[in-house]
């Protein structure tokens, strides 16, 4: 599905944009449901099973900054995560054995959607192997403006950063700027709706608000090589085989050096990473330090 340029690309920035992966009529159809489960949320007073709910979240005015596991929530989200294309393009980039970590679906909604502060994917679950990475389905045509996710090029290669608080617990989000880290090098994931960006699991991203008039929702699935096994364990083995996408099942984990960090102790704020990072004494994403 991917030529070897691609490929490349994505070994050596850690990221890759391809457009045109989701089809028109799936993505309407995806709006539509969207659409749908934000006008449920009216109903719902806090943080569930299926909302994470933007501060400010009411029945008068729904704000909706998540839905969980959207492949669970319709199957229009889990029939595109096993389409050809998409399947394809996994291969290419993961092996043959492909296994799928978990989904989510971000929206930002116009001027206020919240930001993503600096993380690295991998130390939220790391793996015996680091061939894992992220999908970002673009509903949305997505700019800087209306809040693209941003990625470090070349951090994949380099450590993985402390993203702890100043409590010693997990907080998912890194010290961006101790890191010796600069916004400078940022790279935005940005492209036409339709489109879909690959991330690898251990690459620095983060995205800002939303300041414009228009929505920006993605569509991301967390996937990894079937011989990849979290350090974390697997409460429930029939229901990890369950989510093998492709290739051959294995209880041979491949076992590679790379830097790991485990997320321990717990976040002090459980949840998702919205809920864990408003522990972190950091906030990067200021309208005012992006624009400069």
């Amino acid at each position: 599905m991917l030529s070897k340029k691609q490929i490349d690309e994505y070994k050596e920035v850690g990221a890759i944009v391809v457009e045109s992966v989701l089809d028109e009529a799936v993505r309407a159809q995806m709006k539509k449901v969207l659409a749908d489960l934000v006008e449920r949320s009216r109903a719902v007073r806090t943080h569930d099973k299926v909302y994470d709910l933007e501060p400010g979240h009411s029945s008068e005015e729904p704000r909706v900054r998540r839905i969980k596991t959207p492949h669970l929530v319709n199957p229009v989200f889990a029939d595109f995560l096993r389409s050809p294309k998409l399947i394809g393009i996994l291969r290419d980039l993961l092996g043959d054995g492909v296994r799928l970590h978990g989904s989510k679906l971000n929206l930002k909604a116009p001027h206020f959607g919240s930001p993503v502060e600096w993380h690295q994917d991998w130390a939220f679950y790391p793996h015996t192997n680091d061939d894992l990475l992220a999908v970002g389905v673009m509903l949305d045509d997505t700019t800087v403006e209306n809040g693209a996710l941003y990625i470090l090029p070349g951090t994949h290669k380099g450590p993985t950063y402390d993203h702890h608080g100043d409590d010693g617990r997990f907080c998912g989000a890194m010290d961006f700027e101790a890191a010796g880290l600069r916004f400078a090098d940022a790279v935005p994931c940005v492209g036409s709706a339709g489109s879909c960006s690959f991330h690898h699991v251990r690459v620095v991203h983060g995205s800002a608000q939303n300041t414009s008039d228009r929505s920006r929702g993605l569509l991301l699935y967390e996937a990894s090589a079937a011989d990849a096994f979290p350090l974390m364990g697997i409460p429930d083995y029939d229901e990890f085989k369950g989510r093998l996408l492709c290739g051959k099942e294995s209880i041979v984990p491949r076992m590679v050096d790379c830097p790991v960090r485990m997320p321990l102790p717990p976040a002090l704020n459980p949840g998702s990473i919205y809920e864990n990072q408003t522990a972190s004494a950091k906030r990067f994403f200021e309208v005012s330090k992006v624009a400069k």
